[in-house]
C-alpha cells in the first residue's frame, strides 16, 4: 500500500483545520497522494464549508476505499461544537491524534506523517507531561536518536536547512547538555538528510556556541573541548564537515549555497536566522524517526483561529516536502 499520508489535526482552537484544508486543496492536482485526516470531522466539514473549498472528505473504512480525502478519528465522539482557545478538550484530542498517526506510521500503515500545530502549555495544563512532538513520537518509536531540522527558502529560491544538537532546553542548560554524543548524532543526521532529498552534495556546517566560536576559549572553551574533536571525528567517519564555524556569520554563507545544511547548538541560534529567511515556507522535519514526520514552522495562532486568514504556506510547504521524501524513500 502506498501513496498515503496522514495529517493529525492539531489544536483545534487554533488554525490546524483551516491550514490542512486549504494545504490540500492547493496541491489535489499535483499528484494522487491520498489523505488520512486525524481528528474531528464535524470541525473539518465546518471549516470546509466556511473556507468554501468544499473537498470531498469521507468516512475512513479501509485503505482500499475509493476516494482521495478521508477522515478518522480514534475518540469515541465529536468535540464539542464550541470550544475556547487552548480548551482541554482541544488539547487532549490533539495529543491522541497525534498518537493515532504515529502508530499508523509505525505500524507502515502511511507513508508519511504531517502534523498541525499543538500548543505546549495548554496540552500541559490538560494533564499531560509533554514537550514537544518531536520527542513525543521519538518516545512513541522508542527512539531517542532523533533530532529537529527546519528547513525553508527565501523568495530567490535559497535554501537553509538548520540541524539541532538541543531543542527544547533553557539556554543556561545548553553548555552542560551538549555532549558529543548529541552532537555527533545532529551531524550524522544532518548529513542523511541531505541523502534524503536527494541534494548532489551533503557539506555539513556547525556552529560555535560561544559568540566568535569562542576566540581561541576568550569567550568560552566549548569549542575546543567538545566541538572540534567531535567534527574532527566527523571528518574521519567521512562526513563532509567543517567547524565550529561562528554563528553570526555561518547563516550568511549557508544561504551564498556554501553549505548545504547548517549544525546550530540550540534552538533559538538556528531557527532566528531560519525564521528571518523563510517565515512563510519554514519546515519541521524530524531527521531520525523510523518514519517520515514533517509540521509547518508556526503555532496555532489562536488569535486568527475561525476567521478564514490564515496562510498556509507553511503546510503546504510540510506536505510537500512529506511527499518528496516518500517518494524518494520508495525509491
Amino acid at each position: 500500500m502506498t501513496g498515503w499520508t496522514g495529517i493529525s489535526l492539531g489544536d483545534v482552537t487554533g488554525v490546524g483545520p483551516e491550514v490542512t484544508l486549504k494545504a490540500i486543496a492547493a496541491g489535489v492536482g499535483a499528484d494522487d497522494t491520498r489523505y488520512l485526516l486525524i481528528g474531528d470531522a464535524d470541525v473539518l466539514q465546518r471549516v470546509n464549508q466556511q473556507t468554501g473549498l468544499a473537498l470531498p472528505l469521507q468516512p475512513f473504512s479501509h485503505y482500499s476505499a475509493a476516494g482521495r480525502f478521508f477522515v478518522t478519528n480514534p475518540l469515541p465522539g465529536p468535540l464539542p461544537a464550541s470550544l475556547s482557545a487552548g480548551a482541554a478538550a482541544a488539547a487532549n484530542a490533539s495529543v491522541a491524534w497525534l498518537a493515532e498517526g504515529g502508530r499508523r506510521c509505525l505500524a507502515g500503515e502511511l507513508d508519511a506523517l504531517v502534523t498541525a500545530p499543538v500548543n505546549k502549555e495548554s496540552i500541559i495544563r490538560a494533564g499531560h507531561k509533554f514537550v514537544g512532538q518531536t520527542e513525543f513520537l521519538s518516545e512513541l518509536a522508542g527512539t531517542s536518536q532523533t533530532a529537529m531540522m527546519l528547513l525553508g527558502h527565501d523568495e530567490r529560491g535559497r535554501w537553509l536547512r538548520v540541524a539541532l544538537a538541543t531543542i527544547h532546553i533553557p539556554l543556561k542548560t545548553v553548555s552542560d547538555r551538549l555532549t558529543p554524543e548529541k552532537l555527533m548524532l545532529a551531524i550524522e543526521l544532518a548529513d542523511q538528510s541531505c541523502r534524503d532529498l536527494g541534494l548532489p552534495r551533503a557539506r555539513i556546517a556547525v556552529c560555535g556556541l560561544n559568540p566568535h566560536a569562542g576566540e581561541g576559549s576568550e569567550f568560552g572553551d566549548e569549542e575546543i573541548v567538545t566541538i572540534a574533536p567531535t567534527v574532527k571525528a566527523a571528518q574521519q567517519r567521512g562526513v563532509d564537515v567543517v567547524g565550529p564555524l561562528s554563528g553570526d556569520t555561518v547563516f550568511h554563507y549557508a544561504l551564498q549555497g556554501d553549505f548545504d545544511a547548517v549544525v546550530a547548538m540550540y534552538h533559538d541560534q538556528g531557527l532566528a536566522p531560519l525564521k528571518a529567511v523563510a517565515f512563510d515556507t519554514g519546515v519541521n522535519w524530524t531527521l531520525g524517526l523510523p518514519f517520515i514526520r514533517t509540521s509547518p514552522d508556526h503555532g496555532t495562532a489562536y488569535d486568527i483561529a475561525g476567521q478564514g486568514i490564515a496562510n498556509p504556506s507553511s503546510m503546504i510547504a510540510a506536505l510537500r516536502l512529506a511527499k518528496q521524501l516518500a517518494r524518494h524513500r520508495a525509491r
